[in-house]
């Protein structure tokens, strides 16, 4: 009975997933190479996930958000985080309108369904917490009133991992609000000739929207209904149990690294995030390969590292790859 049913879910998820392959096309027009992104950022997109990014300046970080946005056809919003940003800024105020003789509610930036964090690291912690219930609660406080947020709503943040100086780093409560920290790099020599052809044409091309936000919002209850076996949801609570006790999985060489490992929250990332990848593959049933592949996203913003790990230069990527490798799969 449950083979039939996983068959018929099978074939109705293929049907339901045909959109994603527009999206990449869509995306793939405008953005040269970087796949490891797009991918993450419908990763995000289907199961409601927020996203860090790091990576030199330069890798279109605003650009690959700001396509998707096109992409969907939804209202997209830049914030650049400056160190003399006011919570304000971002979620809008009350302002007094004497022609009324009454205060007057002005939005801010963060009312979009795509939000541009742009060097979240540049703003001091009341600014960053301003833009946390946004992301936790999709809701804003203004006053006394409280205004729900257009859905679907997605945060990307970006940091740079240069130049320091002068920066707030966001405190272990708010990184972990982010369900995936990805890594972007600099592309091939092969892609970057693109990209300086591309630039130097008459016009720079453009995602045209090929889906809207209403029929996101119904893939993501879609995506919900991937079959997860029992066998995958132990395999999960092993990878975040591996990253608290590593001496339980044969890793007593990375105890002294970690000075605490990932929350329930990365449990219910990788799962959500899992889903997602499976429903990207269009596949209705979530396989050990798809939880190895989101894992280093999920996982490596949530360890903490301890000043042995510093001294030997050992990084969070280091540490999710020797777990990865060590947990027996399914």
């Amino acid at each position: 009975m449950e083979s039939v049913n996983i068959k018929e879910l099978n074939e109705r998820i293929q049907k339901e997933s045909a959109f994603t392959d527009l999206l990449t096309l869509e995306m793939g027009k405008v953005i040269v190479g970087q796949k490891h992104l797009t991918d993450n950022l419908l990763i995000g997109l289907l199961s409601g996930g927020h996203i860090l990014l790091e990576g030199v300046p330069g890798l279109a970080k605003t650009l690959a958000i700001n396509t998707l946005a096109q992409a969907v056809d939804a209202k997209f919003s830049r914030i650049q985080f400056t160190p003399d940003l006011l919570p304000a800024d971002v979620i809008g105020t009350l302002i007094y309108s004497q022609k009324k003789e009454a205060f007057e509610v002005h939005k801010g930036p963060v009312f979009a369904n795509f939000i541009l964090a742009d060097e979240i690291n540049r703003s001091p912690a009341k600014v960053q917490s301003a833009l946390l219930e946004a992301m936790q609660e999709h809701q804003v406080t203004i006053g006394d009133e409280t205004y729900k947020l257009p859905e679907p709503f997605l945060v990307m943040a970006t940091q740079n991992p240069i130049e320091q100086e002068g920066t707030y780093p966001l405190p272990e409560a708010q990184v972990d609000r982010f369900m995936l920290k990805v890594v972007v790099s600099y592309p091939k020599k092969e892609e970057e000739r693109l990209i300086i052809r591309m630039n130097n044409e008459q016009e720079f091309p453009k995602a045209n929207p090929v889906v809207t936000p209403q029929e996101i919002m119904k893939a993501r209850e879609v995506v919900k209904q991937v079959y997860m076996d029992e066998k995958i949801e132990r395999y999960i609570v092993d990878l975040v149990y591996a990253t608290r006790t590593p001496e339980d999985y044969q890793l007593k060489e990375i105890k002294d690294f970690i000075s605490y490992g990932a929350s329930p929250r990365a449990s219910i990332s990788l799962s959500l995030a899992s889903k997602a990848y499976a429903f990207i593959k269009r596949r209705g049933y979530v396989i050990p390969e798809d939880v190895r592949a989101v894992a280093p996203e999920v996982l490596r913003h949530r360890i903490g590292l301890t000043y042995e790990a510093e001294a030997e230069n050992v990084t969070s990527d280091q540490i999710v790859e020797k777990i990865i490798n060590a947990v027996i799969v399914p």
